[in-house]
């Protein structure tokens, strides 16, 4: 029985919001018909003229002030949905109606979908979404010590956020410990100095364990951290890398021993392949650009599967410099492959390539005469390939907006990866003669490919949704993120300037003009209800006038 009646409730409700969703104009029509029934019974014309006399009866100063008032709060709500939707990208009027309202309307809620209504297709497109907002590590990163901190020193400002910070301290727990830490003291303080939040405390656990033991860690920590210039920095990752092999070729004997030995020789190689790759970075960053080249191809060779570290965008930046291009365009045919995860500076590097080729004698003018070239379609191409992959790039190499320090951490496609690539890569574009005007002329027809880049993209995935939300967690406050595609302002956002526009604008002219305004009032009254009044007058000529008497008889 109450499973009977439960489901009887249940269809009844949704035969009412059925009714309101579909027949809301019919309940309209009933609804009016039901107050010209019930006019005489609830005095209605009394009312009306009660209302009309009183207010006849009030001065100028009242319609200022309602103005005013009007125009006060809707001044405020616009103050309140500008900060809400600069903050959040959405409107709070909107949201609210979306969350609460349209359940109550019978309207469906999309953030909760049930587990049978759950799609393959639903599955594959979470999971792309996943993918697609994953943070990686940046491959460019700076040093803290030696240069994030000096950022700070100079400017008072924080560069890096606590969400970077927290996830490369989880990235430091996941290559630099293991579960057999506990057995070797040093180790064993620098599991914890990991963990720790606190800079200095973090520095002087790594002090602690390199009395202890020669601790390759503990090194990295210190020439990450403590050291102030990239010299320092070079000085402890070469004694990190004389520890770090001596560990490395201890557990490589052992690593077949068991579970516990290959996850010690996994930490150990983790650890190898940091230090090399920084101390190529600290010589790319000392001007030996060719003895940085020369490390990152020795250690992409002698570790080829840890692809995790993208050691090949250091390759590529620092051959940039040497302007070797045969070189980068080699690096690219291996990297820039159709089943690899692309980067801006995989995509924008084949771009600059092309552009190379024609870019000193490019000529927009002459172009829209004689059309493209086949190298010149190459390059256009190759930078609308570019601006599809990441779109926020080209306003910082034009330098149409400002530079930051790039994160610790980037999103693919969005705009901390923007500024991670501009930032060590601007000047390789200027250096190529043309390349940045090419650039300038081209970039923007890339959005006429894609007219709508979050439903559909041209040669790469739908633009992601989630880039601005992540980016903001990633960049410092300070800076203004870059938002693909551009956010139309919200209706509500609209509405209430208008509409505080308007009442400022009936208020200063109420108070201003006090009598012209209250016969403009009353011919705008007048006009608005006379087709109410015409159809009142049609109805009562059909109806008889002792309907209501008639209805009660009965």
């Amino acid at each position: 029985m109450a499973e009977a009646g439960t489901g009887f409730l249940e269809q009844l409700k949704s035969c009412i919001v059925w009714s309101w969703t579909y027949l809301w104009t019919l309940w309209f029509f009933i609804m009016l018909f039901l107050v010209y029934i019930l006019r005489v019974p609830l005095k209605i014309n009394d009312n009306l003229t009660t209302v009309s006399m009183f207010l006849n009866t009030l001065t100028p100063k009242f319609y200022v002030a309602l103005t005013g008032t009007s125009s006060l709060i809707s001044g405020l709500i616009l103050i309140f949905e500008w900060w809400y939707f600069r903050k959040y990208g959405t409107s709070f009027i909107e949201q609210v109606s979306v969350s609460h309202l349209r359940p109550l309307l019978g309207g469906v809620d999309n953030s909760a979908p049930s587990a049978a209504s759950a799609t393959g297709g639903d599955a594959d497109s979470n999971r792309q979404s996943v993918s697609e907002c994953k943070v990686w590590r940046n491959p460019l990163n700076l040093f803290r010590g030696a240069e994030y901190n000096r950022y700070t020193w100079v400017t008072g400002r924080e560069p890096l956020t606590y969400y970077d910070m927290n996830l490369s301290a989880q990235d430091h727990q996941t290559f630099f410990t293991c579960d057999t830490d506990h057995l070797r003291p040093a180790d064993a303080i620098m599991q914890k100095a990991w963990r720790e939040r606190n800079p200095q405390a973090r520095i002087s656990a790594a002090h602690e364990a390199l009395e202890l033991n020669e601790c390759a860690t503990a090194y990295i920590l210190l020439a990450e951290e403590e050291a102030t210039t990239i010299v320092e920095a070079e000085k402890l990752f070469k004694q990190a890398l004389k520890a770090g092999e001596g560990c490395y070729r201890r557990s490589q004997q052992l690593q077949h021993h068991g579970a516990q030995y290959e996850a010690q020789h996994r930490r150990d190689t983790n650890v190898l392949v940091y230090i090399k790759r920084r101390l190529a970075m600290c010589a790319r960053k000392l001007g030996r650009t060719r003895e940085a080249v020369k490390m990152m191809r020795d250690l992409m060779k002698e570790f080829p599967l840890l692809s995790m570290f993208n050691i090949h965008e250091n390759l590529l930046e620092a051959l940039l410099e040497l302007q070797a291009y045969a070189d980068v365009q080699a690096v690219l045919a291996k990297y820039d492959d159709i089943s690899l995860p692309k980067s801006a500076t995989i995509c924008y590097t084949a771009a600059l390539l092309k552009a190379r080729a024609v870019s000193d004698k490019f000529s927009p003018e002459a172009a829209s005469r004689r059309g493209l070239s086949t190298a010149e379609m190459n390059a256009v191409e190759a930078i609308h390939r570019a601006v599809e992959f990441n779109p926020h790039v080209p306003k910082y190499l034009l330098e149409m907006k400002s530079l930051i320090l790039p994160p610790e951490h980037i999103l693919k496609r969005g705009d901390s990866e923007a500024i991670a690539y501009a930032f060590f890569h601007l000047q390789h574009w200027k250096r190529v003669e043309g390349a940045l005007n090419l650039l300038h002329c081209t970039w923007e027809g890339t959005f006429r490919m894609i007219p709508y880049p979050l439903e559909k993209g041209h040669l790469f995935y739908p633009y992601p949704i989630c880039t601005e939300t992540a980016d903001r967690e990633l960049l410092p406050s300070f800076h203004e993120v870059s938002v693909y595609p551009k956010k139309e302002l919200p209706f509500f956002i609209l509405f209430t300037a208008g509409l505080c526009s308007f009442t400022a604008m009936l208020a200063l002219l109420t108070h201003q003009f006090p009598e012209l305004m209250g016969v403009f009032a009353k011919a705008f009254l007048s006009t608005l209800f006379a087709p109410l009044n015409f159809v009142m007058e049609k109805v009562e000529s059909i109806l008889p006038s002792s309907l209501w008497h008639q209805l009660t008889r009965i």
